[in-house]
């Protein structure tokens, strides 16, 4: 292969056809035949949106990473891609596209557009994942959707409805009104809002001995039952609350039981503004005395408070809010008003009654769904769940035998396990996802469940096989679905292809990669699941990686417009400067995009293709090639002190590579070669291997040695980078005659006899002095190629030991800065100043000679000028024309001499602490 082969730019177009010929030809095909030791990722399955952003890109660039790292160091590695297509965003996105609500259509119709749409966003994704080059193994794909994947999903309900950890309850769960589905604790994200604290008056009611006889426990009298309203201007318990609203579903008041405001007061009861049921005072330690009056309402229900203490004092629900946010009947005068509306009319009416008090703002937190962000309610609903408390225990402890990387974000999962009071609901009332595979008989309305060869089912158009207990063959079937993440918390089982024969010996899974933001859900998730139905834990080590940021500093999102597309890096620099950039992060922290990392990717990949580009003229011919393909020993006998420095530096570069990958610290990885390549290898090494290349005098064993080192240097590198520049890696190898791809290449191996510290360091101290030299002609603007007389470095008492190191690297330090002469001195230079031209200051003789100037002017341009500074140095004035002349009348220009009398120049190296002498 000749130089004029390889183009003079690196051409990143090249990429798609790369990629194209590593799936034609399987070289990340999962083969699992136990040759190789296994190492299986559980990838997470991503909504398929139909959009890759760049959180996608740097959570796959992680796996990507990894994936082709563990391929060279020897292992077979699985690297599936899931997709999670059930759920809200996939629902929502059909709702707004077609605009519809999904009870427009038949259920039928409502999935098929949701299959449709999301056949489509997969499709879309899949070419950008491979135009990003990553190194799925795509004949292990698995979708949530498909009839296999549901089957499994469905089984694993049906295994943990056995063991008592699935069941059917009426409790209170978190609902969306804009999706009106249960949605679990997990999916509620939080957001900053201002609102009114409202101070409201409950007046004292007196409760009739006989309505109190009919009333049970701590429940509530209704205004049905005792009409007498109470009178508004009189003082009673004041209230301040955020959900006015909501004062229709309160049941109860409640003050700490130490709270003197209210010790008179406690089982005695208030009146309900405006809904005038009366509710009875009780005391609870969990009130917080100093927040707004420190007395509640208990309704059922504004938050989870609410729910520990209905459940806690037994008391009566009442639902005012119905599935789609609208209030019902309960609500009285506010029956069929929407919440918002709702809060403003029932604030009128407060104070137009005289119930209102006074007003103030205060923050709020308010949750919402994650998807929607519509403000979420509790309602009381039939929900099917897991028992989460049952393994909580559990859980923590195989957390605790997982790796995290970073180690502190484990405390994320244990003290979202710690927090754990619900347990988890996972029915939804939505379409287009794995159904419920449950019936009801229709006489006695037990459960019913399919035989495990039935998988999978719809019970809204299966039937059982078998009739119920009681002989009935009617069915209720179960409309609900399950929770999105019901199929994605079984995806190490998936990839495992549990639970058919073999599973185990890819179960538990190497690696969970993922992002910070799903830890309380997915990680958690799959912790509990998979020890429910294996009882073991789901994988080895968890990697957690950040969020994206915008150049503005604030997380990407679309809503901001700080979003930028990886197709847009692509397009302009190629796909490996993104993944470098991606590369250049922390585990565990965001990562902030920015173009100038993109850029400087960029002009990396362009240095080190110079470099080869340069190289390739000198490895590439027919000579080289035959020379360098002899023996390889031979070659290695002949190497030079700098071939042996820069093999000690790769080596080193190897470890602390390897150990980076090895740690998921890609960001120590890719600066290591970058240094490495760059500054190292294209810097120093090159130009000190250049005189070995060009120089006819050269032995033929020397240069061939210089072209083995180049060559190889180059190859180890690439394999190195392989992992994080896959396009780049393989461009530059195919040139070097390989007939394999560079990813079915093995980690290169450490030549012991090659890897020694002290080399590197005796070679720094030369590569040192080739610098101050090189930095010296560059300063005085002589040309690099430029031949130098000669140099003398000198060592003292205490750098003695440089002159030993000096001498061995002597050829190479000649060559590389082409001095005739180069020696090692001990002591310091032997030096003068010599004068070699003296001006007149007409500024200063003018003025103080006047009409005798031009004879003190001819004086000092006729006389030599060692003479002037002679006289100058022994008496430090010269009489002339009926006055003095000091230095100060004079323009003097010196020169250092050596002991040769050549001029010369000093350099000192503070670093190195020794004094070097060039002579031009």
């Amino acid at each position: 292969m000749t130089n004029k082969e390889i183009p003079k730019d690196y051409d990143h177009k090249n990429e798609e056809k790369w990629q194209k010929k590593w799936e034609e030809d399987e070289i990340y095909k999962f083969i699992g035949d136990g040759t190789r030791p296994r190492y299986i990722i559980d990838t997470p399955p991503p909504y398929p949106t139909g959009l890759l952003h760049m959180g996608h890109i740097l959570n796959w660039a992680y796996m990507d990473f990894n994936a082709r790292y563990r391929r060279e160091k020897g292992m077979d590695v699985l690297f599936p891609q899931g997709w999670d297509c059930h759920g809200l965003p996939t629902e929502v996105k059909v709702e707004e596209t077609h605009n519809i609500k999904k009870n427009d259509v038949t259920r039928a119709e409502f999935r098929d557009m949701c299959t449709d749409l999301t056949s489509h966003n997969i499709e879309v994704m899949r070419g950008q994942m491979r135009s990003v080059g990553f190194s799925q193994d795509w004949s292990r794909e698995y979708i949530t959707m498909t009839p296999e994947y549901r089957k499994r999903t469905q089984l694993s309900f049906l295994k943990m409805y056995d063991q008592g950890l699935i069941y059917q309850g009426i409790h209170p769960v978190n609902w969306c009104p804009r999706c009106e589905t249960a949605i679990a604790f997990a999916e509620v994200e939080y957001s900053d809002n201002t609102t009114f604290l409202n101070y409201v008056n409950f007046p004292p009611a007196e409760v009739p001995e006989e309505v109190l006889a009919n009333v049970e426990g701590n429940s509530y009298v209704r205004y049905a039952d005792f009409p007498d309203k109470a009178d508004a201007s009189v003082p009673g318990v004041l209230i301040a609350t955020t959900r006015p609203e909501l004062m229709s579903a309160c049941v109860a008041v409640v003050v700490h039981p130490e709270d003197e405001r209210y010790n008179s007061l406690l089982g005695k009861y208030v009146e309900v503004p405006l809904s005038g049921q009366k509710v009875k005072i009780i005391a609870d330690e969990e009130v917080d005395m100093e927040y707004g009056t420190g007395a509640v309402m208990i309704c059922t229900f504004g938050d989870k408070t609410d729910v520990a203490w209905v459940n806690k004092y037994d008391l009566d629900v009442i639902e005012a809010i119905s599935e789609q946010g609208i209030l019902t009947e309960a609500a009285g005068r506010y029956e069929g008003m929407e919440l918002q509306p709702a809060k403003k009319q029932t604030i009128e009416d407060l104070k137009a009654e005289g119930y209102l008090t006074k007003q103030e703002e205060v923050d709020q937190n308010v949750g919402q769904c994650w998807r929607c962000k519509t403000p979420i309610e509790i309602l009381v609903k039939k929900q099917w769940f897991v028992a989460v408390t049952k393994l909580i225990d559990e859980s923590k402890k195989a957390s605790n035998e997982m790796r995290w990387v970073p180690e502190h974000m484990e405390s994320r999962l244990l003290n979202w396990a710690d927090s754990m009071e619900w347990d988890w609901c996972i029915s939804r009332q939505r379409l287009f996802a794995t159904p419920i595979p449950v019936w009801y008989c229709k006489d006695c309305g037990k459960v019913i469940l399919p035989d495990e060869d039935q998988l999978p089912i719809d019970p809204t158009i299966d039937q059982p096989k078998h009739a119920c207990e009681c002989g009935c063959t009617e069915f209720i079937p179960e409309e609900d679905v399950l929770d999105t993440w019901m199929d994605s918390s079984i995806s190490p089982l998936s990839v495992a292809d549990w639970p058919n024969p073999g599973w185990e010996e890819i179960f538990p899974s190497s690696i969970r990669p993922q992002g910070h933001d799903i830890i309380r859900t997915w990680a958690f998730y799959t912790t509990l699941r998979c020890l429910a139905l294996t009882g073991q834990k789901p994988f080895d080590d968890i990697v957690i990686n950040g969020m994206v940021f915008g150049e503005d500093g604030y997380k990407m999102s679309k809503s901001r417009g700080n979003v930028t597309g990886p197709e847009e890096v692509i397009a302009e620099y190629g796909a490996d400067p993104l993944r470098l950039w991606a590369a250049n992060s922390v585990p565990g922290s965001d990562v902030a995009f920015d173009w100038k990392n993109i850029k400087h990717g960029y002009k990396f990949i362009r240095k080190f293709w110079n470099a080869f580009r340069f190289i390739s003229m000198h490895i590439f011919d027919e000579e080289s090639e035959k020379a360098l393909s002899g023996d390889v020993e031979a070659i290695k006998a002949h190497l030079n002190p700098m071939d042996t420095w820069i093999f000690a530096k790769l080596n080193k570069v190897n470890k602390i590579v390897d150990d980076a990958f090895y740690d998921y610290n890609y960001s120590i990885a890719v600066n290591t070669i970058e240094q490495f390549v760059w500054h190292d290898f294209c810097d120093e090494y090159i130009e000190a291997v250049k005189y070995r290349l060009y120089n006819d005098d050269i032995s033929e064993e020397s240069r061939i040695a210089a072209k083995y080192t180049l060559r190889t240097v180059v190859e180890d590198t690439l394999k190195l980078l392989a992992p994080i520049a896959p396009f780049f890696a393989e461009e530059v190898y195919q040139y070097f005659g390989n007939e394999g791809s560079i990813h079915n290449e093995l980690w290169p191996e450490i030549d012991p006899n090659l890897d020694s510290s002290e080399t590197e360091k005796d070679g720094d101290l030369a590569i040192e002095l080739i610098g101050e030299v090189r930095r010296f002609k560059s300063a005085s603007k002589i040309p690099l190629n430029a031949n130098v007389a000669n140099v003398n470095v000198y060592v003292s008492d205490k750098t003695q030991d440089l002159k030993d190191v000096f001498e061995y690297y002597s050829d190479d330090i000649k060559g590389t800065l082409k001095i005739e002469d180069f020696q090692i001195l001990t002591g310091k230079p032997e030096v003068h100043e010599k004068v070699i031209e003296i001006e007149p200051d007409m500024s200063k003789i003018g003025p103080t000679f006047k009409k005798n100037a031009g004879q003190v002017i001819g004086f000092i341009k006729s006389t030599d000028p060692d003479e002037i500074a002679k006289q100058l140095e022994e008496k430090g004035e010269i009489a002339i024309a009926d006055g003095v002349i000091t230095e100060d009348f004079l323009k003097m220009k010196k020169e250092i001499v050596g002991a040769s009398g050549k001029k010369v120049d000093i350099l000192q190296s503070e670093k190195l602490g020794i004094i070097v002498e060039v002579v031009r």
